[in-house]
């Protein structure tokens, strides 16, 4: 079994979702290094903020150890009922963000939540829908999800238009913490029958059988 790495008590690392332009894993340690170089390129204009969490205010030392240990505590805290799988995206064997779902009790409830980034030099070539798709078709396809949400501050025109390109409706609204203030939330929801009307047949997920215990917990 050692001879598998990490692979073998950590199945994880097998699982790949796979589409024409990109591909959604969990990074290595080695790679990590290679992400801080697109986080340090920059994620979005300094003026704004688009994340709940102002991690990319900070110092880039700071930020780069920040990181590290955001993608090591969703592993270290993993559970069948409270998980957060923190993907790289991969175009060309390079990551150039992070795509993530979530879910609380999904055995039962059938819900996750998806969050994301890209690094600036990405955006606007389509990749946000496309690491999106991916995503949902892990969630659905290859989970048995009933649902995905999603939500983002109302000046985060990118990641609205993804979300309502890919099939969400609007579904509330808050005030969320952002910086030293707060600033107007919009709730997004795509149930199960709105995304088979729009579900996509090249998307290919591999080794998912191995770690699927890991999502829903051991049979019954």
């Amino acid at each position: 079994m050692a001879g598998d790495g990490p692979t073998s008590f950590w199945p994880l690392f097998g699982l790949v979702v796979r589409t024409p332009r990109l591909e959604l894993r969990l990074l290595r340690e080695e790679e990590f290094a290679d992400l801080v170089e697109v986080i340090d390129a920059g994620i979005h204009d300094p003026a704004a903020m688009p994340f709940f969490f102002p991690w990319t205010d900070a110092e880039p030392r700071r930020r780069a150890r920040e990181a590290a240990q955001w993608m090591w505590r969703h592993r270290a805290n993993w559970l069948p009922d409270s998980w957060t799988l923190t993907c790289g995206v991969f175009v060309g064997g390079k990551p150039i963000g992070v795509q993530d779902v979530g879910a609380q009790r999904f055995r039962a409830v059938r819900s996750v939540e998806t969050g994301s980034w890209l690094g600036r030099a990405h955006q606007g070539h389509g990749l946000g829908r496309e690491m999106r798709e991916a995503v949902l078709h892990l969630a659905f396809a290859g989970l048995g999800a009933a649902e995905a949400l999603s939500g983002a501050f109302e000046d985060n025109v990118s990641s609205l238009a993804t979300s309502r390109a890919v099939g969400y409706e609007e579904n509330g609204e808050a005030r969320g913490h952002r910086r030293d203030g707060s600033a107007r939330t919009l709730r997004f929801r795509l149930g199960r029958d709105d995304w088979e009307r729009r579900r996509r047949s090249d998307i290919e997920i591999l080794g998912l059988e191995e770690c699927l215990d890991m999502f829903v917990g051991p049979p019954s």
